[in-house]
């Protein structure tokens, strides 16, 4: 699957429907920046987007995967190649999606952990030493607790299909 083709492709029917960047990104629940690095290659879209984004572009997923328009006979013949090549690049195990995830979540939450950091080091301010150990050990083990049941509740609902477990945002 060539992406860049796949981006040159995503743009022009873009074009050709009167859209802006921001616009597509709105119907599809994606920011513009999204869009335009589908458009230069740099990503591809989400397997969950590419039905809705056909739709939007009026091509079907097996044209946009091609990054062309195809014909009835060329249709079914790329439709075998298109399933063999995206199985094929997302074939990861599951050790290997889990640790995306985890990774993802810590990126994505790094102002939770700074925060939590923070609150502790007011607290530990506030407290002579010896009221400091009785408190602030309960404390961290119960932050620790919350922030890595949060983490695994995210990434298991990805690796295991739920792409927006409740309460999380994409």
């Amino acid at each position: 699957m060539d992406q860049i083709k796949v981006g040159k492709f995503i743009a022009a029917l873009r074009h050709e429907r009167g859209l802006t960047q921001e616009a597509l990104g709105q119907k599809l629940g994606v920011t513009n920046k999204t869009v335009s690095r589908w458009e230069t290659g740099s990503y591809m879209p989400d397997i969950e987007l590419l039905i809705p984004l056909g739709e939007l572009l009026g091509v079907s997923v097996n044209e946009l995967l091609a990054g062309e328009r195809l014909s009835d006979e060329q249709l079914r013949k790329r439709a075998d190649e298109n399933l063999v090549e995206a199985v094929r690049e997302s074939s990861f195990d599951l050790k290997e999606r889990t640790e995306f995830f985890k990774k993802k979540w810590l990126r994505d939450n790094v102002w939770l952990i700074v925060v939590s950091i923070l609150a502790g080091a007011v607290v530990s301010v506030r407290l002579s030493f010896d009221q400091l150990w009785v408190l602030i050990s309960p404390f961290w083990l119960v932050v620790f607790c919350w922030l890595r049941n949060r983490m695994m509740a995210y990434v298991e609902g990805r690796v295991y299909g739920d792409p927006k477990p409740s309460g999380e945002q994409k």
